[in-house]
């Protein structure tokens, strides 16, 4: 089926809100920051506007236990205290906020099953940190687990391949799916003995059954374009042979030099290139179907040249 417009993007206030404010890296400015950029080079034109959707509890508890999810409800009502040990502060609304990052990520896989789109970009989502039972770096739910979870049990889907070039660690998908050997899980970001959450050695590359089914490639700081690209073949050929039905991206822009909180130095070049590798195989296994979650990236200007980089080619560019 031939569709004009191959790729939509969720934009919307509903979604900006999650972000925490005070000079917090997370500010709810981002989402902004990434559209007036995709504006003023025509790239919303081409792609389908999609507005944030929310979701309830009980899809939440596909993945988060109830005793966590009861925590943030009561922490979202008081807007007091943190969600973790010091990252992720609560504020009035945080669970509402939180809600439309994870229904605007599982609209999207609903679109991408039913075939009303190829590709998908949620910019303010891919909260890889949040673990089943706790928040972590800045992320309250975990719309990556939380999407694993409802293509499984919603879609009837097995072989799911979670692939992240933030530069932190995936650990809340990492440690949440260690011992799972259908989903494929591959990851490049900065060695953990130099950046939070100081996981994700090479040697960590799934537990029992699923031994084999986990890449974990620690870049060096200051890993530039070129060092990107040779990870990028050994990702890639393992994401091959695994053949997944669906495709999870997670495109961090904090990989990109300049950075406030991380030390690799990546252009968008990297995303770009990324992304049109990812599409191919997403094209020959998964009939094009792949969602793509913003995730951090912390300078504007960064994050706005790179997820438009991305977008630009989940457009057809």
């Amino acid at each position: 089926m031939s569709m004009q417009i191959p790729a939509c993007v969720y934009i919307g206030e509903d979604l900006a809100r999650y972000g925490f404010g005070a000079g917090h890296p997370f500010g709810p400015d981002r989402l902004g920051a990434f559209w007036k950029h995709a504006q003023a080079i025509g790239l919303d034109q081409r792609v389908t506007q999609c507005v944030p959707v929310t979701t309830g509890r009980e899809v939440i508890e596909r993945f988060h236990t109830r005793e966590y999810v009861a925590r943030v409800i009561k922490q979202s009502a008081s807007g007091e205290g943190f969600l973790d040990c010091g990252d992720t502060p609560a504020f009035p609304g945080i669970y509402e906020s939180a809600c439309f990052v994870v229904g605007s990520v599982l609209d999207a896989v609903e679109r991408l099953i039913n075939g009303e789109f190829r590709h998908a970009f949620v910019p303010i989502a891919g909260l890889h940190h949040a673990q089943r039972n706790s928040a972590a770096g800045f992320c309250v739910f975990n719309d990556c687990g939380i999407a694993i979870e409802t293509l499984r049990s919603e879609y009837s889907l097995q072989r799911i391949a979670y692939v992240d070039i933030d530069a932190h660690h995936g650990d809340g998908v990492f440690y949440s799916f260690e011992d799972d050997p259908q989903l494929i899980f591959a990851d490049l970001h900065e060695d953990g003995r130099f950046l939070y959450p100081g996981t994700g050695m090479v040697e960590e590359c799934g537990k029992g059954a699923a031994a084999g089914t986990k890449l974990n490639i620690p870049m060096p700081p200051n890993a530039g374009d070129e060092i990107f690209f040779q990870a990028w073949e050994k990702a890639e050929a393992f994401i091959e042979k695994h053949r997944p039905e669906f495709i999870l991206f997670q495109c961090g822009a904090d990989s990109i030099e300049g950075d406030p909180i991380t030390h690799l130095r990546y252009t968008p070049a990297a995303h770009r290139h990324a992304t049109q590798r990812l599409c191919r195989l997403a094209d020959k296994y998964c009939d094009g179907r792949m969602l793509v979650m913003g995730g951090g990236g912390y300078n504007r200007n960064n994050l706005a040249t790179a997820w438009c980089a991305v977008l630009e080619v989940l457009a057809g560019g």
